[in-house]
């Protein structure tokens, strides 16, 4: 790919082994019969269960030795690794099944994956449910595993993530200096329950989620209190983030809350503020490469946030990860700046990579 000086993939997926999982939980819980018959997470949600037809080789588990191949087919120096069943953490109700299956995936992911090439890095689960049990488990994922950050779920949790009562974790993360990255896939109840083609919930499922995880973090002054967190939104494209500047810009004005809970500079406004901390790299956003609105969003708001995401192993496969890649490339509205911005120095900053992958 001729004009690929460097390549971070932000965003890529593990396959669950759950059965391995389970051995990493205490051992009393392996014959309870939540864990025995069902597993360690929640479905995703009903809306999954369609008949539809992917690309070949598609939702197959590569594996770790599988990703070590992708890493050097695609000449990757890194690749950040998001869970698939994980998605769906947000929605676990029991508490301490919540901290322990936390622990017993980061555990299975560090050991499996994590040690296996140091390409590859971690996104951990952290079990918002329990947030003092979050922080600890977002430092010792950070601390003592060497994980890049922790998933924010975009849905199942009791309250919108601008809510105080995940503060305690934004502020450890802010001390850590590491990211949070919001990630769709569990869809329910965002309006699609009774949708009954499969490809409408997916284009509209992922974009929606991160979009309202997006306005309660802006609408609730999460990045000035949070400086040295960095947020992420992962696996929805560019066209919610434009929209979502753009109702949040003229639904604030039409209808300015009576006790703000985000500081504006003078004649700031929501968007502003958003892309002023974007600009500062607190806020990301994850692209693929067949996206038509990605150089108008670039030209429009700059290239800062904006970071490579393969999604491999799911709706792709090597040569359709090739192709967008090539995509982007071939992109004559995009200057080479933005090119490798995209490529892989967001990505640095996002993820902290830069003195990681440079060892």
């Amino acid at each position: 790919m001729t004009g690929l000086e460097r390549l971070i993939d932000g965003d890529g997926h593990v396959i669950e082994d759950i059965e391995a999982i389970k051995r990493y939980l205490p051992d009393e819980w392996r014959a309870n019969t939540t864990t025995r018959t069902q597993g360690v997470f929640p479905r995703l949600d009903h809306m999954h269960n369609s008949l539809d037809v992917n690309p070949p080789g598609a939702f197959t588990d590569p594996g770790p030795d599988g990703w070590v191949r992708f890493l050097d087919d695609l000449g990757l120096e890194a690749a950040i690794l998001y869970p698939t069943a994980g998605l769906a953490f947000g929605k676990m109700i029991d508490l301490d099944l919540a901290v322990g299956t936390a622990r017993a995936y980061n555990d299975w992911l560090y050991e499996t994956y994590l040690l296996r090439d140091q390409r590859l890095k971690g996104i951990a689960l952290i079990p918002l449910q329990e947030p003092d049990a979050a922080v600890a488990e977002l430092r010792r994922a950070v601390e003592q595993q060497g994980m890049v950050g922790a998933l924010l779920p975009s849905t199942g949790l009791k309250s919108h993530l601008g809510d105080k009562i995940y503060w305690p974790v934004y502020a450890e993360a802010d001390r850590l200096g590491c990211c949070l990255a919001v990630h769709g896939g569990a869809h329910s109840g965002l309006g699609f329950d009774h949708l009954n083609v499969f490809a409408a919930i997916h284009a509209l499922g992922h974009p929606f989620g991160i979009a309202i995880a997006f306005a309660s973090l802006v609408i609730n002054g999460a990045f000035d209190r949070f400086p040295n967190a960095r947020f992420g939104f992962m696996e929805g494209g560019v066209g919610w983030f434009l929209m979502a500047l753009e109702r949040l810009e003229g639904s604030y004005r039409a209808f300015t809350p009576y006790y703000p809970k985000l500081t504006l500079e003078p004649g700031e406004s929501p968007a502003d503020y958003a892309v002023r901390h974007m600009k500062a790299g607190r806020v990301f956003v994850g692209v693929e490469g067949d996206e038509p609105d990605l150089a108008h969003t670039v030209r429009s708001r700059g290239p800062e946030p904006f970071v490579f995401s393969s999604d491999f192993p799911h709706e792709v496969n090597v040569e359709t990860c090739k192709h967008e890649i090539q995509e982007i490339l071939e992109n004559v509205e995009l200057d080479d700046a933005a090119k490798q911005a995209i490529f892989h120095g967001n990505a640095e900053r996002f993820y902290g990579l830069k003195s990681r992958v440079a060892a």
